[in-house]
């Protein structure tokens, strides 16, 4: 029989990576004080360096603020949990776009950032999802979304050509309502939609345009949106931090 596998990272790493599941699971509590390093030097058999450089790896990621003086807290901002976009209904006409009207009801402040509009050959995967041969290109819109001054998401969404150009859709402005609005108003409704999540380090990209802390995983969610006759008509690259967002879905049966 094989080895068990085992945990062997250094204990600091494992000790920081059982305070980050409190953390985000909410046991810890935005604001909680966090327990003297006596006590949590007591309750994982180790030494108070060890503690240390466990609530450091913290405090690098963002999971702990340090106070002088007073001691070190669970950062002020709770996980926010994200729901797939196709829950959202397309903006009404002359209304902004979802995401950034959902923002204002959970009283934060959204906004968006355009970072390019252009004619591009996109990945192989994104190629495949709108049903492109090899060398077709499509129109790529990139964007940041920032919630209260801090980027959430980096997205990158692909179009077909023979869609978008022409359209808002290849403007490098903004588009009043969000791309769901204006696809609907073209004849292309939003009938369905795969998502494809994982997790894993984020590119050179992600971590300067996220603002990543230390080596905090992103979020990757691979999202192809459909119209009728199972038409593609938008396939998007979202990924988030990690450490500020969790992913979650509602099943009806």
């Amino acid at each position: 029989m094989p080895e068990p596998h085992k945990d062997e990272r250094p204990l600091a790493e494992r000790i920081a990576a059982e305070i980050r599941k409190l953390i985000m699971a909410g046991d810890w509590e935005p604001g909680k004080k966090v327990p003297t390093n006596e006590a949590l030097r007591t309750q994982h058999k180790t030494s108070n360096v060890t503690i240390q450089r466990a609530l450091q790896i913290l405090k690098d990621e963002k999971y702990l603020e340090g106070r002088t003086g007073v001691g070190v807290f669970v950062r002020s901002e709770r996980a926010q949990t994200i729901t797939p976009g196709h829950y959202l209904a397309p903006a009404e006409e002359g209304q902004p776009y979802r995401w950034l009207s959902e923002a204002t009801k959970r009283q934060q402040t959204g906004k968006y950032r355009i970072l390019e509009v252009a004619e591009v050959v996109p990945p192989a995967e994104v190629s495949r999802a709108l049903r492109l041969s090899e060398g077709d290109t499509a129109i790529l819109r990139s964007r940041i979304g920032f919630l209260d001054g801090q980027p959430a998401e980096l997205v990158h969404s692909y179009y077909p050509i023979d869609l978008a150009q022409g359209t808002r859709l290849a403007d490098r402005r903004l588009i009043p309502g969000g791309s769901p609005a204006l696809l609907q108003q073209m004849g292309y409704p939003t009938r369905s939609q795969d998502d494809v999540v994982a997790a894993r380090p984020a590119t050179t990209e992600e971590y300067e345009a996220l603002e990543i802390p230390r080596d905090v995983p992103v979020i990757e969610v691979f999202r192809i949106v459909y119209s009728d006759n199972e038409k593609p008509i938008e396939v998007t690259l979202l990924t988030k931090p990690a450490h500020r967002f969790k992913m979650g879905y509602r099943i009806e049966l």
